[in-house]
């Protein structure tokens, strides 16, 4: 997202569509969005009344695990069944057929090919892993009323007052040879001052109001405090999505709303080809590895603050938030209140019936 619209760094309200794709703009200026608080995949690392590490829970990574291994599972066996058709048009016209096979099986070329597409598929896995690993999550702490972000390691740490931190959800369309899917996601800007550059964080999410209720979370944390933030529906963390228990429980409702042939080759077969539990597993170990720790500097900027040195929010952003919630009071939801229209992929009635929910 950019400021080619309005020439100059968008505000809360603004509306853009680029290359097929929506925006719909909170901040800078965070205000209040009418909808419930919500945080689906376990964003939130450590909570406490100073600070909130917000960073990329384990389903991402699961999912991730699985296509990878689901795309390498399936052109072995595409080339497994290529091989069978071949070793038997050969043994149709009298040569051997398992000796046909074996020697089709150690063709370089077909090795060659195999060993381009892991290296294809486990290079971003590998970066997503580092990444992971080796970057700090998010912190935002409330007393300060500032974001904290570590690129690099190494590197000082890029600290972005609360109410210039610029977020968005988006909506629009992703194309693949089999169907055409939606795509929502929510995006949050933190901007260099001194270069002005705008460091950007994407959580994709399977529906424009989960992304809506993901900034609700951090913003009500920021506005209100960790007693603000909602219960987590699954309170026991084995059954946040991407886990084992998960995957268990998801194929014990699909068994149940299916027939038995649409199990076995609708969730079996594919689930058993894209690793089974083993991306669960996987990604729940790298969940629970050592993360990179904060710099010096941010630890010490995470520390409590006396209650006189509590920052505090802005005339204008407490004015814009009353007016707003004024018109949220009486019906309005805050595509309304800014007469924005989501044209695709929903109308615009659902996304209002959304946002009110």
């Amino acid at each position: 997202m950019n400021d080619l619209k309005y020439n100059r760094l968008p505000h809360a309200g603004d509306f853009e569509i680029e290359s097929g794709t929506e925006a719909f703009y909170f901040s800078p200026r965070p205000l209040p969005t009418g909808v419930a608080a919500f945080s689906g995949q376990r964003m939130h690392r450590e909570v406490n009344d100073v600070f909130l590490d917000f960073a990329h829970g384990v389903s991402g990574l699961e999912f991730a695990v699985r296509a990878s291994v689901g795309s390498i599972v399936f052109m072995a066996i595409f080339f497994a069944l290529l091989n069978l058709f071949a070793a038997g048009t050969s043994f149709y016209y009298g040569w051997p057929f398992w000796s046909n096979f074996f020697e089709n099986m150690q063709n370089p070329i077909l090795w060659g090919f195999t060993a381009v597409h892991i290296l294809i598929a486990g290079i971003p896995l590998y970066k997503s892993i580092h990444q992971i690993t080796s970057v700090p999550p998010v912190r935002f702490n409330r007393q300060r009323r500032e974001v904290a972000y570590v690129r690099k390691k190494g590197e000082p740490a890029l600290i972005v007052p609360w109410e210039e931190v610029i977020a968005c959800v988006t909506a629009g369309t992703v194309i693949n040879p089999y169907a055409v899917m939606n795509n929502y996601s929510l995006m949050i800007g933190l901007r260099d001052n001194r270069s002005g550059d705008v460091v950007w964080l994407t959580l994709n999410v399977g529906h424009l109001s989960l992304a809506v209720s993901e900034w609700e979370a951090l913003r009500v944390y920021m506005e209100e405090g960790p007693l603000a933030l909602p219960t987590p529906l699954l309170i026991d963390e084995e059954f946040q999505e991407g886990t084992v228990a998960y995957f268990h429980m998801c194929r014990g409702v699909y068994r149940e709303m299916h027939s038995w042939p649409v199990y076995a080759f609708g969730f079996l077969t594919i689930q058993f080809c894209s690793g089974w539990t083993l991306p669960c597993r996987f990604s729940e170990w790298v969940y629970t590895r050592p993360k990179a720790a904060f710099p010096d500097a941010i630890r010490e900027w995470s520390k409590p603050l006396p209650a006189e040195q509590h920052a505090k929010p802005s005339a204008e952003l407490l004015q814009q938030s009353a007016e707003l919630r004024q018109a949220l009071s009486k019906g309005q939801s805050l595509f309304d209140y800014y007469k924005v229209k989501f044209s695709e992929p929903e109308s615009s009635d659902d996304q209002a019936d959304d946002l009110n929910e």
